[in-house]
């Protein structure tokens, strides 16, 4: 649905790195005078992605580097995923998810919309708005840290995401695996 609604070339995506969040959210609402621009992922302290139109986020890499941002790079991306104007892509979900059944969750889930727990009633509504709002990832985390979760196991190709946890506490342990030998080391050190 995202191409459906935002043609290639329309939006795009950019990293902002070495900003503190506020400062990033500031360039946004400056930039937004060009138009949409918003936060999008706010991975880990002092890296936050935005999204919006390009003229828009062109903008605010400009902005983020005159306020000494170490890195702001536009992204190689197909569409500027997690801002409002991927909120019709949203509403074509909402129909798809409408022929669903969620079932009771057996595990506890955070949200990374809300950065809180999700109930089985708030599932197809947060799926909707996660195209369309921010990812709280650092947030996210963090909850689970106050919530005593140390040790952190990302599953999948790369290392993004356990690298974004050792930049929020570097004191939890964070392990990824993504073929064979890295389940089996991170087996290990999960046996410790």
């Amino acid at each position: 649905y995202m191409q459906e609604v935002v043609p290639q070339g329309v939006g795009t995506m950019a990293a902002i790195l070495g900003l503190e969040n506020e400062a990033v959210e500031e360039i946004c609402r400056i930039a937004s005078q060009v138009g949409i621009v918003e936060p999008a992922n706010y991975n880990c302290p002092g890296q936050l992605v935005i999204s919006g139109e390009v003229k828009a986020v062109e903008k605010a890499v400009e902005l983020a580097k005159e306020k000494g941002a170490k890195r702001a790079v536009v992204l190689a991306v197909s569409a500027p995923f997690h801002c409002s104007m991927l909120k019709k892509a949203g509403e074509l979900l909402e129909k798809d998810l409408e022929k669903i059944e969620i079932k009771e969750l057996k595990i506890p889930v955070i949200s990374n919309v809300t950065a809180n727990y999700v109930t089985r009633e708030e599932v197809k509504d947060l799926l909707i708005k996660q195209v369309s709002h921010p990812v709280l990832w650092e947030q996210s985390v963090k909850r689970m840290i106050e919530d005593g979760v140390d040790t952190f196991v990302e599953i999948g190709p790369g290392k993004t995401l356990t690298g974004f946890v050792k930049k929020i506490d570097r004191t939890k342990a964070a392990y990824n695996f993504e073929d064979e030998e890295s389940l089996l080391k991170t087996l290990s050190a999960l046996e410790g």
